[in-house]
Formats: C-alpha cells, sequence, structure tokens
C-alpha cells in the first residue's frame, strides 16, 4: 500500500511538471490565463482554498482627436515667382539663405503679426536699436526678401522695411502670431491711428506651434477721404475695412468690378509640388 501510494504522488507529480512545461514556457501575451493554471493554483484548488484573483492588464486607449499633426510652414521667399520654378539663381540664393537660418533664427510669421526686431546700430548707445510694430506687407523672393512694419509713436506713424536676410539685424521676435483678413494691409495708412499702435514694452503672447494659426476679423475704420489709394474698388479686393460712404460711391466702385477674374485658370499659380521639393530641400540642409 505505501509503494502504491508513493508512486500515485510521483505520478501526480511529474503530471503538474508536464502541464508547467507545456503552458507555462510560452509567453504571456500567448496565454493571458496564466496565473489561473500554475501548479500553486491547483493545489490550493486540491485543498479546498479559493484560487487568488488576477486582473486582466487594463487596455491602452489611443483619443485620435488629440493626435498632435505637424503643421509645415515654408517661408513665401523660398518659392520663385511665377515663370521661374526651377533657376540657378534661386537654388544658389536658397543655399545662402539656409545657411543664414543656421546664424539667425528666422520665425513664422504673417501679414498682420505683431514683431519686434533688433537690429545694429552703430550710432545707438547700446549699439542696438529695436523696433516694435504690425507687419503690414511682405515682398520679394529669394535674398531680396522683405518685410514692413509699422507703429504709431507719439501721434506719428513711423514704418521700417526689413530686409530679413540682412547681416545686421540681430534678432527677429514674434510678440503675437495672427492673421488678418487680407494679405496686405497697407491701408492701415489711411485708417485710424488706433489700429496700428503698440506698445513698445508688449509681452509676448504664447502659442503652440502645431495650433492653426488665429485669423483676426477685426475690420479697420478709415480716416476721411483723401486716401492713399481708392481702396473701395474691387480692384484690391479689400476684406478689413468698415467702409461708411455714401452709396453712390460704392455703387460707382461696383461697376469696375471684374467677375470673370476668379474663373481665369491662367491667373492661378499652383505650386503644392514644388513647395514639397523645396521644403524637403530646406529641411535637410537645416538638419545637417
Amino acid at each position: 500500500m505505501v509503494l502504491e501510494e508513493q508512486r500515485k504522488h510521483s505520478l501526480w507529480g511529474l503530471l503538474l511538471l508536464l502541464v508547467e512545461i507545456r503552458f507555462f514556457s510560452t509567453p504571456s501575451y500567448f496565454f493571458p490565463f496564466q496565473g489561473y493554471f500554475s501548479s500553486s493554483a491547483l493545489l490550493r484548488a486540491n485543498s479546498g482554498e479559493p484560487p487568488k484573483f488576477q486582473p486582466p492588464p487594463k487596455p491602452v486607449i489611443i483619443d485620435k482627436s488629440k493626435v498632435v499633426v505637424e503643421r509645415r510652414f515654408l517661408s513665401p521667399e523660398f518659392i520663385p515667382p511665377r515663370g521661374r520654378k526651377d533657376p540657378l539663381k534661386y537654388y544658389i540664393e536658397r543655399i545662402d539663405m539656409i545657411r543664414r537660418r543656421k546664424v539667425l533664427n528666422i520665425p513664422e510669421f504673417y501679414v498682420g503679426s505683431i514683431l519686434s526686431v533688433t537690429t545694429a546700430d552703430p550710432y545707438a548707445s547700446d549699439k542696438t536699436s529695436r523696433f516694435v510694430g504690425i507687419c503690414i506687407q511682405r515682398g520679394g523672393k529669394g535674398l531680396g526678401a522683405t518685410f514692413v512694419l509699422r507703429n504709431v509713436i507719439e501721434g506719428q506713424g513711423v514704418e521700417f522695411c526689413y530686409e530679413i536676410y540682412n547681416p545686421r539685424i540681430q534678432e527677429i521676435k514674434v510678440l503675437k502670431l495672427e492673421k488678418r483678413l487680407d494679405d496686405n494691409l497697407m491701408y492701415l495708412r489711411d485708417a485710424l491711428t488706433e489700429y496700428s499702435t503698440f506698445d513698445v514694452n508688449m509681452k509676448p503672447v504664447p502659442y503652440s506651434p502645431n495650433d492653426e494659426i488665429p485669423v483676426n476679423q477685426l475690420k479697420v475704420k478709415m480716416k476721411p477721404k483723401p486716401w492713399s489709394k481708392r481702396w473701395e474698388r474691387p480692384y484690391f479686393n479689400i476684406q478689413g475695412i468698415h467702409f461708411e460712404l455714401p452709396e453712390e460711391i460704392m455703387e460707382e466702385a461696383q461697376k469696375l468690378s471684374q467677375p470673370w477674374i476668379k474663373f481665369d485658370m491662367l491667373r492661378e499659380y499652383n505650386t503644392s509640388e514644388l513647395e514639397k521639393k523645396i521644403w524637403n530641400e530646406v529641411n535637410e540642409k537645416l538638419k545637417k
């Protein structure tokens, strides 16, 4: 009898060893209920004790609505003008522009953004001068790209035209990043001064580089005529002015409209493929 009981115990131990080798040598992700069939759990079941509960792993939930998407921005001076998509001149200039960007941080900004520019000034006391203003115009291509800042200081309108890649520029800082309804704000010269007045000690407004650029829906009020240009005419296509002119003048201006222009496909300049090519070229060289 003693030998038979020893034999049964040895067979039972051998069976448990085979179960452990068969089921528990595999990774846990192939057999998630590993703890329920262990030798200790079987022994506790034979002894009448309840098996120890092991909760399943928590699932990982990814909120796709909060996934950050990189927003690509290519400064407009990198895109050659229409009719000269890939000349050698602009390729050589891009090399110099990239070298300058490695030395000077040129941030992303648009017409309507408020900037502060610090330049080297040999006649100033600290050899530098700083100007704060709203960007009212961007123009030029390549190394000749420029932008104009405007501010009203002591009741007098002051404007500075800067070359973006001028070596005298020491810092370009964005104080408030935003767009306006128009791509050209030269009409602020004829608007009330309150729309062009900004504090020279203005603190920067924080923003996320992956958020959409806010568009300021402000419509300015103009001074009494005469203006530098007839902004009410459809040729300028101004959206950011609240016109307070007589109906006769507005009707007369609408007679000069050209509604067929928006259907002229030859006026469109599709640069999507060219922008991708230049974007990859600029990124690769900036990372070196």
